[in-house]
């Protein structure tokens, strides 16, 4: 099948990429002419675990292009992606502006049957308000469906996810984009994973429903993490014995400190402004919001405690993307992090394996390590902010040998008290 895919940031070049994997002529639009440029030669502009290769052997194949021509990639497809941005409006609902504005291309260069599926997260109803900008801008009558796909990508398996995902989830009014979308997702299909077929509304909810779930189940654990540290109970247990309730099951049960990310801050905002909106209670997501945002300054009264006078003191903060896997920032609880604890007087060393070069564009005044090792050097406390899997086992007795106080502050949980205590560490970590 012949696809355009109208964007190429995050959700459109792992979408495109895959779908040109999968035997389909993908062509991907961006409007950055220097993006186009690097994607051309199969230089991908952040950090995805098996992308690259991806990209470059589809492009090898000639089955993936890369243009800022919309009018060529419209003209030359059966259907057509729309996989912009939605980022958040400063009361917090999503800003569609981009949605429309692609929608508004294709209604001008449109001149066959095409499906258009909004890959985007968008709230209910930008379908139809799709549907009707085309109609309103279309200069002949042409036919035309509008459809809701939306992705389920978690950024560090994005490839994993969109080729062998949990569900498929399309809204359609009619047989006829049915087939259509069928037919693009028989492939996965044959993976024997599930095809969810709803209306068109219901589709649309279910992204934004689904994010907020999850960030409810994170905000709960993090909110009760608060009250283990005074009873003196460990939150792992805890999650542990809940999780064990096939009611309920372990996932998303892990206190640490906050969410971060493209899409469960901006998707849990959306939908509180969705529900007010439409006249519905949103105290639940509200507190969700809340909780989170709470979480990630949480860090610094346990670094107070064990330095209290920070100014002058050398922090290191391992991790600076928002989850390990990935290089993205949005959102990342250490921004908060390290601009308390300048404000403090701290001087911030750092280390992330990849999010450097996007970390220096937000932050200002952090000295950047080659090593974990090397951020610790001299250090007064150690903040464990993102959960590489390289940070678990490294060699403890060095570490504490190369710190000027063996205090640690872990995020992530991802030591073990009695060991860290038991080798001498000063150890905090969230809910134990």
């Amino acid at each position: 099948m012949k696809i355009a895919l109208m964007g190429a940031g995050y959700v459109g070049l792992v979408t495109g990429a895959c779908l040109a994997n999968l035997g389909n002529d993908v062509i991907c639009v961006d409007i950055d002419d220097e993006k186009v440029s690097a994607l051309r030669r199969g230089v991908i502009p952040f950090f995805e675990p098996g992308l690259r290769d991806m990209v470059e052997m589809n492009l090898a194949q000639k089955r993936l292009m890369f243009t800022t021509d919309s009018e060529i990639a419209i003209k030359n497809s059966d259907v057509a992606f729309i996989a912009v941005g939605t980022p958040s409006d400063p009361d917090g609902s999503a800003d569609m502006s981009s949605v429309f504005a692609v929608a508004e291309q294709i209604a001008r260069f449109m001149d066959s049957y095409k499906v258009i599926i909004i890959k985007s997260s968008v709230p209910v109803g930008t379908c139809h308000k799709v549907r009707d900008l085309i109609r309103q801008k279309l200069r002949s009558p042409i036919e035309f469906d509008v459809v809701s796909n939306p992705e389920f990508l978690r950024e560090g398996e994005a490839v994993n996810d969109f080729m062998i995902p949990d569900r498929v989830v399309i809204g359609v009014d009619n047989g006829k984009a049915k087939e259509v979308m069928l037919s693009i997702y028989r492939p996965v299909e044959r993976t024997g994973k599930p095809i969810l077929i709803t209306d068109v509304k219901s589709s649309e909810l279910i992204k934004y429903a689904s994010n907020a779930m999850l960030a409810t189940r994170i905000s709960f654990m993090n909110e009760l993490s608060h009250l283990c540290e005074k009873v003196g109970v460990d939150v792992k247990t805890i999650a542990k014995g809940i999780g064990l309730d096939s009611r309920i099951g372990p996932r998303f049960l892990q206190a640490g400190i906050g969410y971060g990310g493209s899409c469960f801050p901006k998707d849990v905002k959306a939908l509180i402004q969705l529900m007010k909106a439409h006249g519905c209670s949103s105290k639940l997501l509200e507190s969700v919001d809340y909780i989170n945002e709470f979480q990630k300054s949480s860090v610094i009264p346990k670094v107070q405690k064990l330095v209290p006078d920070l100014k002058g003191k050398k922090v290191a903060i391992w991790g600076l993307s928002f989850k390990p896997k990935t290089d993205d920032m949005r959102e990342a609880p250490s921004i908060v992090i390290i601009r308390e604890l300048q404000k403090l007087g701290a001087e911030v060393h750092a280390f992330d394996p990849v999010a450097e070069r996007n970390a220096r564009q937000m932050l200002n005044g952090v000295h950047y390590a080659a090593t974990p090792l090397g951020a610790l050097e001299g250090a007064s406390c150690l903040v464990v902010v993102t959960e590489w899997d390289l940070f678990r086992e490294l060699d403890k007795d060095r570490m504490k040998k190369l710190m000027a106080e063996p205090n640690v502050v872990d995020g992530r949980n991802i030591y073990e008290p009695d060991e860290m205590r038991s080798l001498g560490f000063n150890y905090i970590g969230v809910g134990r």
